[in-house]
């Protein structure tokens, strides 16, 4: 493994925590009103708090991006899963609470998954699958399964809802992270014509802004620990599937590797939900009379 696709992964993953607890911060303020609605990002871009946090984000974005130009996204993805440290870091120090045993489990947990995951699978970049079938067939389950937990979200806004938002913006940004990948081949290969003549630069851009509104309206109606678990769970599950799908990523696929691969991955989803459900994790959870506005009549 490259030390600096390391260092670019870890370092996005920290921006990334900290700017999603930002966000939070800011987001359990907005008006309800504008839930799942582009109007909310109107309504935060005149918060501080919240500019800070999409700084955050947007750098963290981008060392992702130059990770993702020099290292395989099945090696980098695991890797950015770990934001949920930093993003449990900044939160105990907003809080001050302890870190305790379900701390210090989750935490061990993640870490140990993405070493398992990584050492097991030893991640290696191949030729990318050109048959345009099989690339739509996993983006297009990928875009349709975070449509129907979004529909459904909107019918369970204060129970399941920001959950099921989290887990569709998780997607999203895993196949983000793919076209991601896409883009920087293409512009590595043909220059800036390259990259605004390929549909998938602008297929980045849109599902950063849905992924974005997404994310927010999961902020501003639950506390961090309900829906950042949920995204920091599925975003590596899907950008694994996009790369070993279509991107031409290689893993280890002999018995012992295949059982340490897929105890890697669950030991960072049960990492994640335990380091997420921390009571470190900042509540933000909305007022009952925001609550009641946003219920149907």
């Amino acid at each position: 493994m490259s030390v600096l696709v390391l260092v670019l992964a870890v370092g996005a993953a920290c921006c990334l925590g900290f700017g999603f607890v930002l966000q939070q911060n800011a987001a359990a303020r907005a008006p309800l009103g504008d839930f799942l609605s582009p109007r909310l990002l109107l309504d935060l871009v005149r918060v501080p708090r919240w500019l800070g946090g999409i700084g955050f984000m947007v750098v963290g974005m981008a060392l992702g991006a130059i990770a993702l130009a020099h290292g395989e996204i099945s090696l980098v993805e695991p890797l950015l899963a770990t934001n949920l440290l930093f993003a449990l870091a900044l939160s105990r120090r907003q809080t001050r609470q302890p870190l305790g045993r379900q701390g210090w489990a989750g935490l061990l947990l993640l870490a140990g998954g993405v070493t398992a995951f990584i050492v097991a699978g030893q991640p290696e970049g191949g030729d990318a699958i050109t048959d345009p079938v099989r690339h739509w067939l996993i983006i297009g389950v990928m875009l349709g399964l975070a449509l129907l937990l979004t529909t459904y979200a909107k019918r369970s806004v204060m129970s399941a809802g920001p959950v099921l938002l989290g887990v569709a913006a998780g997607l999203l940004y895993g196949v983000q992270d793919a076209l991601t990948r896409v883009s920087g081949q293409r512009f590595s290969e043909g220059g800036f014509l390259a990259l605004v003549t390929g549909w998938q630069v602008y297929g980045v851009v849109v599902l950063g802004i849905t992924g974005l509104v997404l994310v927010q309206s999961a902020f501003e109606t639950a506390p961090l620990r309900m829906s950042l678990p949920a995204l920091t769970a599925a975003q590596p599950l899907a950008g694994i599937a996009c790369g070993v799908g279509f991107l031409g990523d290689r893993l280890r696929a002999d018995a012992g590797a295949l059982a340490w691969e897929a105890a890697g991955l669950s030991g960072i989803v049960v990492g994640v939900v335990l380091l997420g459900l921390h009571p470190a994790m900042p509540s933000g959870a909305a007022p009952k009379e925001r609550v009641r506005d946003l219920q149907p009549r």
